[in-house]
């Protein structure tokens, strides 16, 4: 790991640079990357031995990890938090809350840097939705998201909303390789990425919340499909 992959924001007091902070954002992404999943467990010791450090530091990143609702602690390791319906609802409706507003504080914000950014996190997406390529997908939007975040002035707001969508995101993985949900996920980036280049503040705002609500919809409506298709399968082992 290197200095590269390190926030200097993080949201609560960290040593810059410290060996913790980059275990820590190391484990981080390999959870928004859907490579942990939940049926894996996190021992210190492995990790450690894995990366040939001592142990304190990876236990301290992975308890930083509790703290912030990435992980549970168990006493055979630290595990991914099972949510409930009500956990992602209330995730939704805080995402609500927040992405909005901090949305639009970005739109003033954007540098042309950022712009191109925007703008390739856009032509990814549509790529890899040519494709149907769920991975280069989920990619994009990461690329897109993590943008626009680093353009809120409050990047305390910006955490906050980033650990949500982290949450969350582990969970809506697996619904990306619907051509539905892609094909809302696409039409709301081009919309949106769109509003950003204009600075237009009003209609990003607008926009932010129309995707999230799309996005908490096509959840629920998969979740209940999964439901139903569970549930036939069992009527057809029982018949």
């Amino acid at each position: 790991m290197t200095d590269d992959n390190l926030d200097a924001r993080a949201p609560l007091p960290l040593r810059p640079n410290s060996l913790r902070e980059q275990i820590r954002e190391s484990i981080r992404t390999q959870l928004q990357h859907g490579e942990i999943g939940p049926d894996d467990r996190l021992v210190d010791v492995d990790i450690a031995n894995k990366l040939g450090v001592s142990r304190m530091p990876v236990r301290e990143a992975l308890l930083q990890l509790v703290n912030e609702g990435y992980l549970i602690g168990t006493t055979r390791g630290f595990v991914l938090p099972t949510l409930s319906l009500k956990d992602i609802k209330d995730i939704f409706e805080i995402r609500k809350l927040l992405e909005p507003r901090a949305a639009a504080n970005a739109a003033r914000n954007l540098t042309p840097e950022a712009e191109a950014t925007l703008r390739e996190a856009l032509a990814r997406a549509k790529a890899a939705h040519a494709a149907r390529d769920v991975d280069e997908l989920a990619a994009a939007n990461r690329l897109f998201r993590a943008t626009w975040l680093d353009a809120e002035p409050n990047w305390r707001m910006g955490a906050t909303i980033q650990r949500f969508i982290d949450q969350v995101q582990i969970v809506r993985l697996g619904t990306l390789d619907d051509p539905d949900t892609q094909d809302v996920v696409i039409d709301g980036l081009e919309k949106i990425v769109d509003a950003f280049l204009r600075h237009d503040a009003a209609a990003v705002e607008v926009l932010m919340m129309a995707f999230i609500l799309e996005g908490e919809r096509h959840f629920f409506a998969g979740h209940e499909k999964r439901q139903k298709a569970a549930a036939a399968r069992e009527r057809q082992v029982g018949a």
